[in-house]
Parts: structure tokens; sequence; C-alpha cells
């Protein structure tokens, strides 16, 4: 009945702004929400020579508050006060000269409050995936009427593949025999840039429409449709979102509504790219060349820079990501490209978030490799001279040292496992270490195994990643053993999942489609996971490392009485770790059971370890 009744209220939204009488083409939002704490809305009015039209409305608690010409004649920005408003289909009119048109905008009640939507924590483990390239229905037709040039091919790691919402939905249960709690999408809204050779904005991070879900993914009811059911399977769903960009055939592109809609807007004489080095957002000794070069440039030719100083582009921004959270009911969103937008403005959208969602979780991208400039981007960080509001920021500097470790022996000092060690003992610069996210590898990145297999690395990453005080985030198919670098393209880092597609050789879907390796690090890794869930001492305990010793690397987590150890030989020979020198958290255990293999380990006794190995002992 919901979803039906979800479906009305979309047509009776479109029937209001797609098609009017006169000439009004678009209103964004399409339709809005009554009973926000903050009640002022900002209507963006598109169609011809709609910029000099006065309007009116007559609904009860309404009240228009100013109406905006903008340097294009195309655009009306109507600012709106629904402090006493009810839910129904406000009239709009619109005059100009002798000429009236009524426009019917409809207002929504909530579905609940903004307290009551709960976003992801440390409780959760989230899941990566692309769209285009994790699974497809089978129901699109491709090339589809409406969109520009583009193709479907799966031979070519940069076009298109054809995944699609309705083929993630079909497959909700394998996200829960896995034992994730959580699934973060890249992009799903529309990215209608056409074909350029052999390269395409598959990867969803070029919006032409922040309304509208790319039609070759599905259409707004199929995500609203995707999430319920991930809801009911107790799936969150994480949207990805940017702010810093749009794709370069946004209608805003052909008709800029300001001539400061844009940083750089007569890129066609002036183009900058950006430097994308982020540090001089936060450098004290910032030269404003740098700054500008890194804030002001486009990220690529193909994304035109969005001036987020512009009150009324931040207000639009603002008010879609509220749009998407009431609309579909995402539980939280990732944002990209997260230091190359105004900070200050930036800051204004996490507060606003934050008052309305108290219980809401966003995280930002800000690739950089030093915990200090990390933890200057977490709300309350005293290392920063403005507050971001951002709750949860993405662990760089983690990765790197995984990913470097991982090619090496554990010394005394430097390398190895030292340098996971030598990070976490930063933690104290983050205002709240346990909604910081970490992960060892993602879409942007090469895979952790490259395009080796050396399973015993991957395992160790994946324990400390899964036990450490952090929010984790896995990359689609590393649970399949998927492998693959960037050398030549991105796109062999975000290959299709093997059984996604029609026609596929292998379906690693099932334990039968598996093979024998494949099926083990399944296992290996769905059996650490789903211990994980709902284990408080991983979520709430204490975090208590040594320094390697012996080559061996130990973390503990301790909550009352209970007591979980992550031990990790980084070394390639066998090892033994002195169990007295780990008596503070081991205590009066005399036992302990690997939570990996199900087999007791003797605490009396010192612990030998095979090279490379790794242990997750609960102690009893």
């Amino acid at each position: 009945m919901m979803k039906k009744i979800f479906f009305v209220l979309m047509m009776c939204a479109l029937s209001a702004t797609t098609i009017v009488a006169g000439k009004i083409k678009r209103i964004d939002p399409p339709d809005w929400f009554v009973g926000m704490k903050n009640a002022k809305l900002q209507l963006m009015v598109y169609g011809e020579g709609v910029g000099k039209a006065q309007v009116s409305t007559a609904w009860p608690g309404v009240r228009i508050d100013s109406v905006v010409r903008l340097d294009s004649p195309n655009y009306l920005l109507v600012y709106l006060d629904l402090s006493g408003a009810k839910a129904g289909n406000m009239p709009l009119v619109f005059t100009q000269g002798k000429q009236k048109s009524t426009i019917n905008y409809r207002l929504r009640e909530r579905e609940m409050s903004g307290e009551q939507r709960r976003g992801f924590s440390n409780a959760d483990v989230l899941y990566m995936l692309m769209p285009d390239r994790f699974a497809s229905s089978g129901t699109k037709k491709h090339p589809m009427p409406g969109l520009n040039t583009y193709r479907v091919d799966r031979s070519q790691p940069s076009l298109r593949h054809g995944g699609d919402l309705e083929g993630i939905r079909q497959h909700l249960d394998y996200f829960t025999q896995l034992g994730v709690t959580a699934l973060w999408f890249t992009p799903v809204l529309e990215n209608n840039t056409p074909d350029e050779n052999t390269h395409s904005t598959y990867h969803g991070y070029a919006t032409t429409d922040y309304y509208r879900v790319d039609p070759r993914f599905g259409t707004n009811d199929d995500y609203r449709r995707l999430i319920n059911d991930a809801h009911a399977k107790g799936l969150k769903v994480v949207m990805d979102m940017i702010f810093n960009h749009c794709g370069i055939t946004h209608p805003w592109v052909k008709d800029m509504p300001s001539h400061n809609w844009f940083n750089r807007p007569d890129y066609k004489n002036n183009y900058l790219q950006t430097s994308y080095k982020l540090t001089p957002v936060l450098d004290p000794y910032a030269s404003k060349v740098d700054m500008a070069e890194t804030v002001d440039g486009w990220f690529v030719p193909s994304m035109p820079d969005l001036n987020q100083r512009n009150p009324h582009v931040m207000r639009y921004l603002i008010q879609n990501s509220i749009w998407w959270i009431e609309t579909v009911g995402i539980d939280g969103i990732r944002m990209d490209t997260y230091p190359y937008a105004d900070r200050e403005a930036m800051a204004q959208w996490m507060e606003r978030l934050n008052k309305e969602y108290p219980n809401f979780n966003t995280v930002g991208e800000a690739w950089v490799t030093e915990p200090a400039y990390t933890a200057a981007w977490q709300k309350d960080s005293k290392l920063s001279t403005i507050n971001s509001n951002l709750k949860s920021v993405m662990d760089f500097a983690f990765f790197e040292r995984i990913n470097q470790a991982k090619k090496e022996e554990t010394d005394d000092w430097w390398n190895g496992l030292n340098r996971i060690y030598n990070s976490l003992v930063y933690d104290y610069l983050y205002p709240n270490p346990s909604s910081v996210m970490a992960f060892i590898e993602n879409h942007d990145t090469d895979r952790f195994l490259g395009n080796g297999s050396d399973t015993l690395a991957l395992k160790q990453a994946l324990a400390l990643l899964l036990t450490m005080n952090r929010i984790p985030q896995l990359y689609y198919g590393t649970e399949v053993l998927m492998k693959g670098t960037k050398e030549k393209t991105d796109g062999n880092v975000r290959k299709d999942f093997p059984g996604g597609f029609s026609g596929d050789k292998q379906n690693a879907f099932t334990a039968e489609g598996r093979t024998k390796e494949q099926n083990a690090m399944f296992s290996w890794l769905s059996r650490l996971l789903h211990w994980r869930k709902g284990n408080d001492v991983i979520t709430q305990g204490r975090q208590t490392h040594f320094i390697p010793f012996n080559g061996i690397y130990v973390l503990a987590r301790t909550l009352d009485k209970r007591r979980v150890l992550t031990i990790m030989n980084g070394t390639s020979k066998s090892a033994t770790m002195p169990v007295a020198r780990y008596a503070e958290v081991i205590g009066d255990a005399h036992e302990a059971r690997d939570v990996l293999t199900g087999r007791t380990i003797n605490l009396q006794n010192d612990i030998e370890l095979a090279p490379r190995a790794t242990l997750v002992l609960e102690l009893f």
C-alpha cells in the first residue's frame, strides 16, 4: 500500500512540475514536505522567460519571502516560508502581463520525524558497489530513448555495462548471507553526458539531473523499492552525493542561471583544472593562487565546478539532500570530493542536516593520508578554525599504511604492521575515532590483491578493519577475490561481479558457482562479519594495542570482562607470541576461541604463529 501511495504522490508532483500550462518546464524540488524544523523552501522555476513573472499563492500558512531574478531570463527563484502550511496541492500563480499560469505544487506529509531517521555507525559494515558493474536485471533495452548517445559494451572497461537497481534488489539475500549491514552505491542520479569514444560516465559522478535516478539504473520508484526491501532485510542504504561539481550536459551549463553559478564559468576561454592538492584548504600559510587552484578549478573538463559560495546554489544542493532522505528513505550520505567544495558552505549544509536529522550520518571524502588533516574535518575538531559539523570522515591514512605494510616485513620500528600502530597512535586528534570510516580499497584505488593472490595479507587487513575502532567499509567482490589495478584504466578495478550479468560463465553469488579458493575466502569473511554483527565488544569496547614485538602486532578490545585479541604475525617467518607480555589484556583467562577457525587456544603457553598468521581470539 505504501509503495502505491508513493507512486501516486510522485505522479502528482510530476504533473505539477513538468506537465503545466504556459512556458514553465520544471520546478525543483518537484515537491516538498510540511513539518520540517527549517520551514524555508527555495523553488527553482525554469521556463522560457519565466524570470519576468510575478508569483503569488493563497495557500494557508504559506508566505512568499522573496523572489530572486537571475541573470538568465529563464530562471526564477521563489523563497517560501511554510511555517504554518498543511499538506496538499498548493496553488502557485505566475503572472506575466495578461497571462496567468497556476501550478499546483505538492506539499507532502513526512513519513517520520527527523529524529526517527537513524544513520550508519561503527555497528555497521558498509559494502560499496557500483550499480553499473554489480548486476543487471535484464529488463532494460539499450540504448534507451531520450538520452544522449551511449553504448552498453561489457568488453570496454570505461563504457557502460548495464547493471541496474533491480539487479541489486534481486541479490539482497547475498548481502545478508555475507553479513554486511549497509550498502553504499556509487551515485545513482542521471548522468546524461554522451560517450566520448570508449569513455562514459558509467561511474555516476557527473550529475545532470539532481532529482532523477539515471533511467539506465531505473526510476525513482525503483530506488525507493530497493531501499524498502533492503530495510526489510536489515540493510541500510547510503547515497553517494557530489556537491563540488555536476556534469557538462547539465542544463545549468547550457543556460547558466547566473554569472557566478559556476567557478570559472568562462571555461571555454579560461579553463582552470584543479591541482588535486587539498592541503591549501587547511594550510595556515596557503597562498591565494594555491587555494584557488584547489577549490575553484574544475575536477575534469566534463565536470563543471559549482560555486558553493553562491547562497542560491548551496540552498539548492542542501534541499536536494533533504529531498532524497525524505522521499526514498536513505540511511546516510557519502559526500564525494569534500574539501574541493567551499568549506564554510559545506559546514552550513552539515549544520542543517544535523539539526533536522540528529541521528543521521554523513561521511566525507578527504583524500589526504595524514591523520591530522583528516581529523580536522571531523565535527567539533579543535584542529580547525571552522567546525565542519561532519560526523564521519574517511581514513585514507589507514588505507595507505595497510597497503604499504602488506609488502613489507614487520621490523622493530617503522615497517610492516608498525605503520598501522604508528597511524592509530594519532587517534587522539579525532573528536570521535569510532565515527571514522576505514577501508583497504575502493573504486578509486587498486584492488587490495592488485594482480596477485596474497590472501594471507588480505585476511590480516580485513581482520584489522573489522575489529579496530572504526566504521569499516568493504569493496564489492573482495569476498570472492576480485583483483585489478589502475595501470591502464579505472575500469580494471571496477569489473563486473561474476554472475551479475546474463551469459556470465561463473556465478559467484552461489557457493556452487564459486571456486574452492573463492568459497574459502567468502566463508572466512562471512564468519567474521556475522560474529561482528551486534557485538558490542567491538563497537563499544576500549581499544588497546601493543607496539609490534618480534614482528607480532596485537590489538585488543575490552568491555567489562569480555576481551577480544586480534593477533597478526607481520613477517614471512614463524613467530612466537610471549603471552606474559600481554597480561594486562589477557588477565586471568586460560583459554580463548579463535573466531576464524573455531579452535581453542591455550593461553597458559606462548602462542606459535605461522608466517603471516591472523588470529581473532575471544577470551574465556
